[in-house]
């Protein structure tokens, strides 16, 4: 019976010794407290009360990081918050090297995001992004090394303004509208006026061309189907009738100073 006991304890033990890991887990191995090559994935065997085992997840960790207080380089005072991915590529490290390397990347992410944003402008910061997500990135890279942690990407995710800033940058916006609309408006009355100046010429050249444009409008006149229909008349038209009346007014003016004359003389 004694040797039934035995035996069912050491298939316990031996049992309990056997570990399944997924494909995306490694077993960091303390044989009496010294680090041996991890193992994994799959069945692995960890000797019972000599050997202790530690899972690392081997997948990319979304980290979200959370809002920093930033003044930046022309001192205004912004939030910002950015999301983190990273993924453990030497387990044996981030156990080793660094107690909780979740904790630690974290800490790291935020005082980084934190010198990184002091040191830009404001306009830097809304506009440039991918070179400030870039520059994070390859600083905490560089710093969790050590770690045996890889940093895939750094994103800026969301960057708060007061509302101060808010307001003068839409006046600020708002201002820039206009002046793109005024300057376009000018460049369109001066294109205008350019060919103006250049069909008055065309016309000028061939007086007939100022009848057909006369046609032309009669013909747009008659499409809209409106009432009121206004025919302009043209000025060749009139001519006769204003020189005769210039003609007419010059000889007027002649008696009537012929007549001044005369009616002088008797006072000499």
């Amino acid at each position: 019976m004694i040797e039934i006991y035995a035996l069912t304890a050491l298939l316990l033990l031996i049992g309990s010794g056997l570990k399944v890991l997924r494909e995306y887990e490694r077993a960091v191995i303390l044989r009496l407290g010294r680090l041996v090559p991890y193992r994994g994935p799959g069945v692995i065997f960890v000797v019972p009360l000599i050997e202790k085992m530690l899972r690392i997840d081997m997948r990319t960790v979304t980290m979200d990081v959370p809002s920093q207080d930033v003044i930046t380089r022309d001192n205004v005072s912004v939030k910002v918050n950015a999301v983190l991915y990273f993924r453990v590529v030497d387990p044996s490290k981030a156990v080793i090297d660094v107690e909780n390397y979740l904790y630690a990347t974290s800490q790291l992410a935020q005082t980084t995001l934190r010198s990184v944003c002091g040191q830009a402008e404001l306009d830097q910061l809304l506009s440039d992004r991918e070179r400030i997500n870039q520059q994070i990135q390859s600083i905490l890279d560089e710093q969790t090394d050590p770690w045996g942690i890889k940093v895939v990407s750094v994103e800026l995710k969301h960057i708060d303004l007061p509302q101060e800033m808010q307001r003068a940058m839409a006046r600020q916006a708002e201002a820039e509208r206009e002046r793109r609309a005024n300057v376009i408006n000018a460049e369109g009355e001066y294109q205008a006026s350019a060919r103006l100046t250049e069909a008055a010429a065309k016309m000028g050249e061939h007086p007939i061309a100022v009848q057909l444009r006369f046609l032309q409008t009669l013909t747009e006149i008659a499409s809209e189907h409106s009432a009121t229909v206004v025919l302009p008349i043209p000025v060749d038209l009139l001519s006769p009738f204003i020189r005769h009346q210039q003609r007419q007014d010059a000889a007027s003016s002649g008696a009537a100073a012929a007549s001044g004359a005369k009616g002088a003389e008797p006072a000499l």
